[in-house]
């Protein structure tokens, strides 16, 4: 830790008495929003305080109150609901919310546009079902997300299990939670003690995530998680996982300290010592991350600032035993698991495409009706995935038709209709609903992946994999710097053009590449980056030269393996591609 002051946040958090502050106080006043304190608070109870900005915009030069609204978002372990808790959201959609759900890219669920005086109902009734939102967000480990494919074979549904029991282990031990939404009603499993016995009473610096992944399916960009598990496999069994520290995407424009970082390989866990050693790296950056900067306060600069070898160290303190040296296992694919799939027992699972996560009717898509009539009709079980799509599980073989025809007729058109630049695209929610946005994302990225898919066809390249991410700020909730190409705003600030925070003045486009090599271009392979004024795909595209030693027209398996880009983090190129091995732990 620093021996700089501590940030106002930190004051917050310790002066909270176990994340109750005046939340309580402030609930049950008549007014629409909460302080700046309770606002702080309130993200550990899963909840963002809000405004719709575009009422923000036509508000300008009155004297009208901001317009706030609340966004609440469910924590879902590997994205997994049975149906009757997916009917309950949807349904708490309409009553409390603006209409739409929103899949993030950690697999969790955000109601939008909810009101102070509905925040009770709406936390109370996700409970109801067994959902929570107590740690979704605050300085706290986030959502633990995992590839959802229930692929038959069962090793998939193994490691859901042990990320179920990461997350029961590091959520959150407060009482407030109970205290203040349930009317002092625990949830399953008790009462639990304060303060808590692995956050303390300041919890930790920063946000935390945390992903399993596969090595030939790394559908959760698992190097891009401050604690990251890589499947290792021995024969047919889980043997355990190789353990990855310090990756996270947030950077500041301007701030040239701050950056976005790949994880580095720690050491390997058996499974049985899974949650043990991720409650070990949590504590070492609880002691020892940086409290008086939030921006330098992610696990990436503790690393960067202490170096792995020091880390490995303060983590087998903690676990008071050495770490096993990893084994020989790296990414090699990754899968968006669209489409029907075999799930092993007569059942089968479909992977639905959700356009930027949005689940929601529109005058010819009615995709959030079709949802809830498959789920009513067929049964079985909704997952989210990493990457804003859907799975609905768990349908009998002989219902597959009956789940085609009910998409067909909401106008829900097959993944295969889809092209392949649309497929792997994502955006973040951005404006109108995120306070730190600074230009459009979710909004405006279909009509930029409608004018990718002309020119990638103009080109002769449209079965190309690009992936393709934007986001309302440079903090990388889609995850914009592992993607092939992104945009990332710089608000006209940080450009010194402009006073106004809420305009782009110019987008970041990243390409990025798993081959080795180096281009001369502005913006080329080889993870290099560049500024450039908004504008079309057609000025974009052609700037973009050809990874060496690939044709013109590409080749799509090699193009699916991009879906994790690298970039040079401090002077490191990062490794993260081959081929999963078997591996016998040692005795």
């Amino acid at each position: 830790m620093t021996d700089q002051p501590l940030s106002a946040v930190e004051k917050v958090k310790e002066e909270s008495r176990g994340l109750r502050g005046p939340l309580a106080d402030e609930l049950a006043a008549g007014t629409d929003h909460f302080s700046d304190a309770g606002a702080q608070l309130l993200k550990f109870h899963g909840t963002y305080q809000q405004e719709d900005r575009d009422q923000r915009r036509a508000r300008r030069g009155t004297d009208s109150e901001p317009a706030h609204q609340f966004m609440v978002r469910c924590k879902i372990p590997g994205g997994v609901l049975t149906g009757k808790q997916y009917l309950v959201i949807d349904e708490l959609a309409d009553r409390y919310g603006n209409g739409t759900l929103r899949v993030t890219t950690r697999q969790g669920n955000q109601f939008h546009g909810v009101l102070k005086g509905d925040l009770k109902e709406t936390i109370r009734s996700v409970n109801d079902v067994l959902v929570t939102t107590l740690g979704a967000c605050g300085d706290v480990v986030r959502n633990v997300i995992a590839c959802p494919a229930p692929l038959a074979g069962g090793l998939r549904e193994d490691v859901l299990r042990v990320a179920r029991a990461v997350s029961d282990h590091l959520l959150p031990q407060t009482r407030a939670y109970h205290e203040i939404w349930l009317d002092g009603e625990p949830v399953a499993g008790g009462p639990s003690p304060e303060p808590d016995p692995i956050y303390g009473t300041r919890y930790l610096p920063r946000k935390f995530k945390v992903a399993f992944a596969f090595p030939d399916d790394n559908c959760c960009d698992v190097h891009s998680n401050d604690l990251g598990f890589l499947v290792v496999t021995q024969g047919e069994r889980l043997a355990g996982f190789n353990v990855l520290v310090g990756g996270g995407m947030g950077r500041t424009h301007g701030k040239t300290d701050t950056y976005p970082r790949l994880a580095d390989t720690l050491g390997f866990a058996r499974t049985a010592e899974v949650v043990e050693v991720a409650g070990a790296v949590v504590k070492v950056q609880r002691d020892h991350g940086n409290r008086s900067d939030r921006r330098h306060a992610r696990l990436k600069y503790l690393l960067d600032k202490q170096g792995l070898d020091w880390f490995r160290d303060q983590v087998e303190r903690q676990l008071g035993r050495p770490l096993a040296p990893a084994a020989p296992v790296e990414v090699s694919d990754i899968q968006d698991h669209l489409g029907w799939h075999e799930q092993g027992n007569g059942r089968s699972f479909l992977g639905v495409f959700i356009e930027n996560g949005r689940i929601q009717d529109g005058a010819d898509r009615r995709l959030r009706s079709a949802l809830r009539r498959v789920v009513e009709t067929a049964g079985g079980g909704v997952r989210f995935t990493p990457q804003q799509n859907l799975l609905l599980t768990d349908i009998l073989d002989r219902h597959r038709r009956l789940v085609d025809r009910i998409l067909a007729d909401h106008g829900v058109a097959p993944h295969g209709a889809l092209s392949v630049v649309r497929r792997w695209a994502m955006a973040c929610p951005a404006l109108p609903t995120c306070g730190l946005a600074v230009a459009e994302a979710e909004r405006v990225l279909p009509d930029v992946i409608a004018e990718l898919e002309a020119e990638l066809g103009r080109l002769g390249v449209a079965d190309a994999a690009l992936t393709v991410r934007m986001t309302g700020c440079p903090n990388g909730c889609a995850r914009p710097y592992t993607a092939d190409l992104a945009f990332t705003p710089i608000s006209s600030r940080a450009t010194g053009s402009s006073p106004r925070s809420d305009r782009c003045s110019s987008a970041t486009a990243t390409s990025d590449s798993t081959t080795s090599g180096s281009a001369t271009s502005v913006i080329g392979w080889g993870s290099r980056r560049c500024e450039l004024p908004s504008r079309s795909a057609r000025d974009i595209l052609p700037r973009i030269p050809q990874p060496p030693g690939t044709a013109r027209r590409g080749d799509r398996r090699r193009h699916r393996g991009r879906a994790e880009g690298s970039w040079p983090a401090r002077g490191r190129r990062a490794r993260h591609r081959g081929e999963s091995r078997d591996y016998a732990p040692p005795a």
